[in-house]
């Protein structure tokens, strides 16, 4: 595997104005057919402001649903969502002509702080999607107008809080209202914008993505960590891939073993501390893990998600209950089951890099032995604290079920799949943190020994450097911010 090059980004995916700087010269566009959506056009058109159009054979399909839910509406038949209430009223039949938009009114009980604008970009996305799926009652001037305010980049507000993941009611009523501003909705059309599961589609989406590419910088981190350490290579053997047949491994493995080509450091033990030594096994394993996670993701992305299900062919409204993510939510812990870890050890390395009995450097990386000052020791407590947030932000969520009924006990069961989006989202950023600290760590140990290390870690090494200075004598800690945003941006992780 050759050693990647270096990219440094000049600017940070969630900054302001990213999206209108995306669009300005984008020369594709997303196709939405309602079955072909992926995590990486997400990230196109949530974070670079990538066009969206709907596809001619989405627009008929929605056509075709529509007059099935016309039909439905002329002769009167029972038909969930779209002659009737929704839930415990489900038993009522809806003569109101103003019925649509209060229901969108009735459900804004969202609170807390808005949600990032790449996340409602998502959503929106998601949402488009699933109405091109033509399994709805939602006319196609419903999706082209929200492809619009996509593209247009005139979405509302909506709000963090409020979903339990049964369909995400709280933020799809914010997203609602204010598309549906300045039009009527027809029919079914509420529903069909409502009982979603697009918001944490969206945000796991986007949280997987950031998580892959911390995974990425880990890495990095690792083979600079080995360099530092002065590690025994016999963990990085070839022989690996053929006893340990696992894709992730495999993959890890190669990539920290081209980092370190071309290295001259010295050996200085047989038997490293397992931080340093299972780096191929637990990184492996996390990609193993994330490869089954954005496949859940991505079925998410283009499943039916909602009820009720118009079925074309047969003519007919069903009721059903599409929209159980399961699958989402339990994917999305163990996306966070499987981080924790990697986080823990790299905390476990950081801290091991400050101790001179295991690197023979100075105590705590001091510029020169016997100092009485603390240099960098300290970092190792807020490597650990970092750490341990991550390790909580990792308990399962998807085992919390709880009843949101107060009459005929119907809504029995919530996957949670919202919260277990932002916690992901969150260990992620807590990880950002991890990284930085350990690559600071390690770049001053590998200063320390003076060794040559290899073309990627060199370079690795040269990007440090380049963000945080050598900590010298009677120098105060750099700002670990430039490094953390750095880290958290993808800049540090191989091209």
């Amino acid at each position: 595997m050759p050693v990647r090059a270096w990219r440094f980004k000049s600017s940070h995916p969630h900054e302001p104005g990213a999206v209108r700087a995306g669009r300005e010269d984008r020369a594709v566009a997303v196709l939405l057919t309602g079955a072909t959506l992926t995590v990486d056009e997400v990230l196109r058109v949530a974070r670079a402001g990538e066009e969206v159009r709907l596809d001619a054979a989405a627009l008929e399909r929605m056509r075709a649903a529509r007059a099935v839910a016309e039909r439905a509406l002329a002769d009167g038949v029972e038909a969930y969502g779209l002659t009737t209430g929704v839930g415990v009223r489900k038993a009522f039949r809806v003569d109101s002509a103003g019925h649509e938009r209060l229901l969108v009114q009735q459900h804004l009980i969202g609170q807390g702080p808005a949600a990032p604008a790449d996340a409602v970009r998502a959503t929106a996305l998601r949402l488009a999607n699933a109405l091109a799926q033509g399994t709805s009652a939602a006319r196609p001037e419903l999706a082209e107008h929200v492809v619009a305010a996509l593209n247009d980049d005139r979405l509302p507000p909506v709000r963090l809080l409020g979903s339990v993941g049964q369909a995400d009611l709280a933020p799809l009523a914010d997203l609602a209202a204010g598309l549906l501003e300045g039009i009527e909705p027809a029919r079914g059309e509420a529903i069909a914008l409502l009982n979603q599961n697009a918001f944490s589609t969206g945000l796991a989406a986007l949280a997987l993505a950031d998580a892959e590419r911390l995974l990425d910088v880990l890495d990095v981190a690792g083979a600079l960590d080995l360099e530092a350490l002065g590690a025994n290579p016999g963990a990085l053997h070839p022989a690996l891939d053929a006893v340990r047949p696992s894709p992730g491994v495999r993959a890890a493995r190669a990539r920290l073993a081209a980092l370190r080509a071309g290295s001259a450091v010295t050996v200085r033990s047989l038997q490293d501390p397992l931080s340093f030594r299972t780096l191929p096994q637990l990184h492996g394993a996390a990609r193993d893990a994330f490869a089954f996670v954005r496949a859940q993701v991505e079925l998410e992305l283009n499943a039916h998600q909602s009820n009720p299900l118009v079925l074309v062919d047969e003519g007919v409204v069903v009721s059903v209950g599409d929209f159980e993510a399961a699958g989402l939510a339990g994917a999305l812990d163990v996306a966070r089951l499987a981080l924790a870890p990697v986080l823990g050890s790299a905390a476990e390395r950081a801290v091991k890099l400050l101790q001179a009995p295991l690197t023979g450097l100075p105590e705590g990386l001091g510029a020169r032995p016997g100092l009485v000052e603390s240099a960098l020791s300290e970092l190792g407590i807020a490597v650990q604290a970092f750490a341990a947030e991550a390790r909580l932000a990792a308990q399962p969520v998807s085992l919390e079920l709880v009843s949101t009924t107060q009459a005929e006990g119907i809504e029995d069961r919530t996957t949670m799949a919202p919260l277990a989006a932002r916690r992901l989202a969150e260990q992620v950023r807590l990880g950002a943190r991890v990284v930085a600290v350990e690559l600071l760590l390690a770049a001053q140990a590998c200063d320390l020994r003076g060794e040559q290390l290899g073309a990627g870690t060199a370079a690795a090494h040269a990007a440090v450097r380049r963000l945080a200075p050598f900590v010298g004598e009677g120098d105060p800690l750099p700002d670990l911010e430039p490094l953390v945003h750095a880290v958290g941006s993808g800049a540090l992780a191989p091209a």
